[in-house]
């Protein structure tokens, strides 16, 4: 049996490891060339399309995109005109899910939480499909993140569980982030070289 003070250990061990993979990651992410960057998130983008389209129109929970991250907002005119549509992630309490507010072309803007632009106003919407950046996946579909937990906690509470999609660069592969029993493994990530599914857990 493992007693509560292993388990601390254990826990501290696992965050410090991801702390220090995270920071690689990112850094490896934000070193890409620019030219290299967009060629690349071209690829990402041309395989997340199509993935996309071949649903039903719904509600895209899409992501402002921070740090080199890829930016996906390039596809949300051709999907809006496509009958789909889109919403923003807001931080309501920083120890509780994510809330969902719908996103137009016109909506007004506010720094949210930790600086990244989202809606302004406007009731909570429930996504059918979720973008979300990856600083590092794994072959079991598990994503590293920035260790907020919020995307862990947002898609415990979420009924039905929307599709949720990572969108990264294949450096961001890893063999293991050492997922714990709060995390979520995506359904699916995308990455230049193409689609990778997984069994959600």
């Amino acid at each position: 049996m493992t007693s509560r003070r292993d388990q601390g250990n254990q826990d501290n061990e696992a965050a410090a490891f991801r702390q220090a993979l995270r920071r690689e990651l990112i850094a490896a992410r934000e070193a890409l060339p620019a030219a290299l960057h967009a060629r690349k998130s071209a690829a990402v983008l041309d395989h997340l399309y199509p993935l996309l389209t071949a649903r039903p129109p719904g509600m895209l929970a899409f992501y402002w995109p921070i740090r080199a991250e890829i930016d996906c907002r390039s596809l949300l005119p051709p999907l809006l005109a496509l009958g789909w549509r889109a919403c923003l992630p807001v931080i309501v309490d920083r120890a509780q899910a994510l809330e969902f507010r719908e996103w137009t072309p016109e909506s007004h803007m506010v720094l949210g939480g930790h600086g990244i632009p989202t809606v302004a106003a406007g009731p909570a919407v429930l996504p059918d499909v979720l973008l979300l950046p990856v600083n590092g996946f794994d072959r079991e579909g598990y994503r590293l993140g920035y260790g907020g937990g919020y995307f862990d906690r947002t898609l415990t509470t979420l009924e039905p569980r929307p599709f949720a999609i990572g969108v990264g660069f294949d450096l961001a592969r890893i063999d293991s982030i050492g997922p714990r029993r709060h995390d979520h493994a995506l359904d699916a990530v995308v990455t230049e070289s193409g689609i990778e599914r997984f069994p959600c857990s």
